[in-house]
This record gives C-alpha cells, sequence and structure tokens, in this order.
C-alpha cells in the first residue's frame, strides 16, 4: 500500500519526526565498525578490471601528498581543494580478480589509518558466475536544513546509516548510488513562487553561509561554503563504511545544485556555468567519477576534461563485471537540451553509445540506469513523459500550459494528465525514450531499467510505451529506493500526488511505488537477476531498520 500524507499533514508537520524517539546519539550516527580510520575522515573508491581510483578526505589538512600503498606499489596522492584535506590516488596497470591490501601514509612514511583489503573486477572476458549489488538513490540532504514550518527535509544521519548499514549486512560486491548526494538548491529554493519554501532557505543559508557566484568555487570563501554543506552529506555519511567496495556514484540534477524547474523566471537545465563548477569540484573532491570502459567512447560528452585524471567520465559509467553484467549509467540532467524535436535528456553521442552497446554486449545481462526514471511520473518538468499534475480548477482555468513548480499544485481531484501542456517540455525527450525502449525491445535478452531520482521504492513492467508493443518482451522497471528523503520530500506532499504511470504507458501492474525510505540488493548469476527491495518508514520502529527483510523481490530469468 502507497504510504501517503495530506496538504494539511505537509503543511503543519514539524521536525521532531527527523529526531524520534530511540535514534542514537550522533557521536553514535558516525560509528563505523571499528576499523581505525585514524587520521581519515572518508574513503570512497572506484574499481574496473584493472584501476582503481580512491577519493580520500582527511580530519585536518596535510601539507605534502600523502602516499597509497597498494600491494608492493606507493601512488602519491593529486590535491583535490586548496587546503590539503582532499586528495585522490589513481592507480592503473593492476591485475584482475585480485584482492590488494591498501594504506595510506603521509609523506614521511607514518600510517594515516589502518589498512584494508579491495579487490579489482574479473577481465572483461571472464565468466564469474555472481555478482551482489546494493542500489539506492537521494542520500543526500544536510541534516540540518529544515523544510517549510520547520518540517523534517531530509533523514537524519542516524536513520540513513542505519540503512545503509542494513544493505551493507548483505555484503554487496559493488554500490550504486543513482544521484542526489547534495541538495543545496540555489535559486529554486532562495527565489520559490513559495513564500515558506523562499523564508526556510534563507534561514538555512544565513546559518551555513551563500554562495557568491561571481567569485571561483576554490580558493574562495565558496569553498568554505561547500566543504560546510556536502562534508555532512558524504563525508559524515559515508565516512570509512565503503572502504572495501567500488562504488559507482551518479549525477542527477540536485548535485548541479538546483531542482529540475522551468518556469517564467528561470529554468535551471542545463546547469549554468556557477553550478556546473559546484558539481565538478564536489564530485572532484569527495566521490570518483567513472573509470574508462573500452566500449564507451574516450571523447564522450563529459570525458576526459584536461582538469581530470586521464580517461575518466563525468557523467555517463559503465559497470562491466566480465561477461555476466554490464550496466550503462547516465546523467540525464548535465547536457540535457531545449531543441523541441531533436531534443535529448542526454546528447546525441551518449544516445548513440546507449543504442550501440544496448545492441552489441556480449554480457549476459544489460541493466540502464538513468537518473531520471523511466516508468513512472511524478508530474515534474524534467521527465521523460509530458504528464502535469493538474486539478479541478487547473482544468477549468483558460490556461493551455502550465508551469510544474515545486510546492505549487492545488485544488480538488489531483491528477496526472495531458490535457496541459507543461512549460518548456521538450518533445525530443521522448522521442529519445522511445529510441532506447526500442533498442532494449529488439534485444534478445530481458529488458531491464533501474531508476533513481524519484523518491519511492517500487516495480513494475512496461507492456506499452506510445505506439511500442512490450507484450513479447517487457521491459522491467525499479525504483531502487531512497535513502535521504524526508518528510518534505515525498512527491505526495509538494507536488500533491504520488508518483503514477504516464498516460502513453501501460504498466503490468499498475500499482503506485511506496513513498518510503529504502534500497535494492540485486543478486546477479548467469540464469536470471534477482532485485529485492527494502522500505521503511514510521510508524515502524527506528530499531526495526537494523532487521529489514525484503518487502517483495522481483526474478528476472535470462531465458
Amino acid at each position: 500500500m502507497t504510504t501517503t500524507i495530506t496538504r494539511r499533514r505537509f503543511l503543519q508537520a514539524s521536525a521532531a519526526l527527523a529526531v524520534g524517539a530511540g535514534l542514537p546519539l550522533a557521536d553514535d550516527a558516525f560509528a563505523a565498525d571499528g576499523w581505525d580510520a585514524g587520521e581519515v575522515a572518508h574513503l570512497l573508491p572506484a574499481a574496473s578490471h584493472e584501476r582503481v581510483l580512491l577519493k580520500a578526505s582527511f580530519r585536518r589538512p596535510l601539507a605534502s601528498p600523502p602516499q597509497l600503498r597498494i600491494g608492493q606499489r606507493r601512488v602519491a596522492g593529486v590535491k583535490t581543494d586548496t587546503a590539503g584535506r582532499f586528495w585522490q590516488f589513481d592507480v592503473p596497470d593492476l591485475k584482475p580478480a585480485t584482492e590488494y591490501t591498501l594504506q595510506l601514509v603521509d609523506a614521511r612514511g607514518h600510517a594515516l589509518c589502518a589498512n584494508w583489503p579491495l579487490s579489482t573486477f574479473p577481465r572483461p572476458d571472464a565468466t564469474p558466475e555472481r555478482l551482489r549489488l546494493l542500489v539506492y538513490t537521494c542520500a543526500g540532504g544536510h541534516p540540518e536544513a529544515r523544510g517549510p514550518g520547520g518540517m523534517e527535509a531530509f533523514r537524519s544521519l542516524a536513520i540513513r546509516h542505519a540503512l545503509l548499514d542494513r544493505g551493507l549486512s548483505y555484503r554487496p560486491d559493488v554500490v550504486i548510488a543513482n544521484g542526489d548526494h547534495v541538495y543545496q538548491d540555489q535559486r529554486t529554493w532562495l527565489e520559490s513562487s513559495n513564500a515558506a519554501i523562499r523564508k526556510a532557505a534563507t534561514d538555512f543559508y544565513k546559518d551555513i553561509g551563500r554562495f557568491d557566484t561571481a567569485q571561483p568555487v576554490l580558493g574562495t570563501d565558496n569553498e568554505r561554503v561547500l566543504t560546510t554543506v556536502v562534508d555532512p552529506q558524504i563525508a559524515h555519511l559515508y565516512g570509512t563504511r565503503l572502504r572495501s567496495t567500488p562504488v559507482f556514484f551518479m549525477m542527477d540534477d540536485h548535485d548541479y545544485y538546483e531542482n529540475d524547474e522551468a518556469e517564467q523566471n528561470f529554468i535551471t537545465f542545463p546547469p549554468e556555468n556557477f553550478d556546473l563548477n559546484l558539481a565538478r569540484a564536489t564530485q572532484h573532491m569527495y566521490y570518483p567519477e567513472f573509470l574508462p570502459d573500452a566500449t564507451r567512447p574516450l571523447m564522450l560528452s563529459g570525458s576526459n576534461a584536461g582538469d581530470r585524471a586521464p580517461a575518466l567520465s563525468e557523467c555517463f559509467g559503465t559497470l562491466r563485471y566480465g561477461r555476466l553484467l554490464e550496466v550503462l549509467m547516465y546523467d540525464c540532467g548535465r547536457y540535457l537540451s531545449l531543441k523541441d524535436r531533436h531534443a535529448g535528456l542526454v546528447p546525441p553521442d551518449a544516445e548513440a553509445w546507449l543504442l550501440a552497446r544496448t545492441r552489441g554486449t556480449d554480457a549476459r545481462h544489460l541493466v540502464h540506469m538513468p537518473s531520471t526514471p523511466f516508468g513512472w511520473t511524478a508530474g515534474k518538468w524534467r521527465e521523460w513523459y509530458p504528464d502535469v499534475v493538474v486539478s479541478d480548477e487547473v482544468m477549468a482555468s483558460s490556461d493551455d500550459t502550465i508551469s510544474q513548480r515545486f510546492g505549487s499544485v492545488h485544488g480538488k481531484n489531483l491528477r496526472l494528465s495531458t490535457a496541459k501542456s507543461k512549460y518548456m517540455w521538450q518533445s525530443g525527450w521522448n522521442l529519445q525514450h522511445q529510441r532506447i525502449v526500442k533498442a532494449m525491445l529488439d534485444a534478445q535478452r530481458p529488458s531491464v531499467m533501474m531508476s533513481g531520482d524519484l523518491h519511492a521504492t517500487g516495480w513494475d513492467r512496461v507492456l506499452k510505451s506510445g505506439d511500442l508493443d512490450l507484450r513479447n518482451n517487457p521491459m522491467h522497471i525499479i525504483l531502487n529506493g531512497t535513502l535521504g528523503t524526508g518528510l518534505a520530500g515525498w512527491p505526495s506532499g509538494p507536488r500533491g500526488l504520488g508518483p503514477g504511470a504516464p498516460t502513453a504507458l501501460q504498466l503490468e501492474r499498475n500499482r503506485a511505488p511506496m513513498e518510503k525510505n529504502g534500497f535494492s540488493i540485486v543478486d546477479v548469476t548467469p540464469d536470471k537477476i534477482v532485485c529485492s527491495l527494502f522500505a521503511w518508514r514510521e510508524p515502524d520502529p527506528f530499531d526495526a531498520i537494523a532487521k529489514l527483510e525484503p518487502y517483495d523481490v522481483l526474478e528476472i530469468p535470462r531465458a
């Protein structure tokens, strides 16, 4: 059953929910597993079959570059901030399917933390028998932020830690975090048409600091504001929990420090230059870019930038685990275009790569993972679908086009509709959607689409998409679950209506996704993909998180 909140509850809820009875104290929330982190604040590693990229921050700045000991090698760190607290370590030419022992030391060789293991992936032509993924979305949000009226904007770190630790208790081989690692929206909060949102953002930003868009991100007070904003959302959330688990961190709208909105006052995507610089600096400092893959073009948009390590991609990634699994990850925000029928949520070169891999991969299983969901809509602007949330009052108005602003939907009988045009929505976005769906339909394997962004959890099968009949090979659509969404973020609150099926799609079950926090454990073997979905939300007690079991399991045979 879908969990919803009324408009009255949305407007009157208080921050007390965020610190409900039974939550551990802050010091307990930051604890990990007893491993001696020493001077290290956070570690996030990426891995392929031949390379490791490690992002690290320290409790205090280091005057000289630290070194990473990995096996018999030593690799000097490269500073990614100006103060010397953030460093990255890029290690090429490693052996496939090999466990290495890693340790960070200072310039004099003194240990900065205990050592730890990390393994590379199998060769692309290897035939591994199993892989386990932990997948979720929307883990970000400053724990001190509040929404209108003081309501909970994001889950406490205690809740997020508990959910993450429960997912990690299943010992995944890989973690995929599908976008929205950071929430600190600028114009869409500070210039919102909703006075309560403007006030909540202004009050919070007075305490935490404001970005000066006329100054560079690094080397100015903007850098202090950035770390003040992001440390609790990434470094404090993950700490060293994932040091031995390779991660893939995708980017979505909030990672560019804006919500995806279009109205007469502003259109937030593609991102303005300052927002883009904020996003790139955050990624460079806190979490790894995507490592290269032989089947992904080196000159793909957002790839191989001169101010990054060689051959990295910032927006488009590949998880290749032998011939068992290939996952295609794509950012649907940075290169969004506004060209009517010729528009796309991903640029033409990225679409060409997606279609080529869909048709040509030799992997046993293929999964698409966009940052913008396939299969469901919340009536937002930056979606594949033209649906908007309307009411009886909206339908009675003379306006043919409406702007679906955050927190702006009011009236009776709220529902999804295409009878009104969505302001600045581009028909080319859906045409691109259809080309991707067609390529997946034609492939001789089950179609699997796992998506981020939408604050909900659930699954279904698409039987028809516009004029495409998928009944012979239905597309499995999965919302993997959200770690950080608080009361202010559920679609049924600010948008007045929970997510549902777009008008142009026919779903097999047509069940509304649940507005609950959670994650997915995805088990991959040669014969099938099994996706176990986990969910939690009050009134269930906090202590129940540590014993969460799947509320539903989707099995996708390879036959």
